[in-house]
């Protein structure tokens, strides 16, 4: 899930992070679960959320996310586009919510079947945790930790989502 939002810039990925090559966008494509998310203003005391990813007639990814707000008794859904920053077998994208603000959305762990991803931002302040599913194997989840941790993660803000 991308929601942070930040003037056009070069930079997508935080220093020493890699996007996974080769990426299939079309495996890529359709509903993930959040699992864990670093919190901030958008998704601020959501449950049950949720990214979905379609594919725009101009080859863009269309993005819808969604997730619950029990305060206030009702759902809360952004919607948004994603372009590839280089090739589209690079994991590395730019999304937008609002017109020309973009900001990193960056596949760094995908486990072979698509089934499980590791997602960051442009700097360390975003980082995801998503499963098709609504849970994720511990065994994936410690992978996808000590991977966020090398890059400079600090997973201890890391808040588990309940679905």
């Amino acid at each position: 899930m991308a929601s942070a939002f930040s003037l056009k810039t070069k930079r997508t990925i935080p220093e020493g992070a890699h996007a996974v090559t080769p990426f299939d966008a079309d495996k890529y494509l359709g509903t993930w679960y959040e699992i864990a998310r670093f919190d901030f203003k958008f998704e601020k005391g959501l449950s049950k959320t949720t990214a979905n990813y379609s594919l725009n007639d101009d080859g863009s990814i269309h993005v819808i996310n969604r997730g619950y707000d029990a305060k206030k008794g009702k759902w809360k859904e952004s919607v948004g586009k994603a372009v590839f920053v280089e090739e589209p077998d690079v994991a590395m994208l730019k999304v937008s919510f609002f017109g020309p603000f973009y900001s990193g959305y960056n596949v760094a762990a995908l486990d072979p079947d698509y089934k499980y991803a590791l997602v960051i931002g442009r700097n360390l302040d975003y980082m995801w945790l998503l499963s098709r599913e609504k849970t994720m194997p511990e065994k994936v989840k410690d992978k996808y930790l000590e991977i966020a941790k090398g890059i400079g993660y600090d997973i201890s803000r890391l808040v588990w989502v309940e679905q």
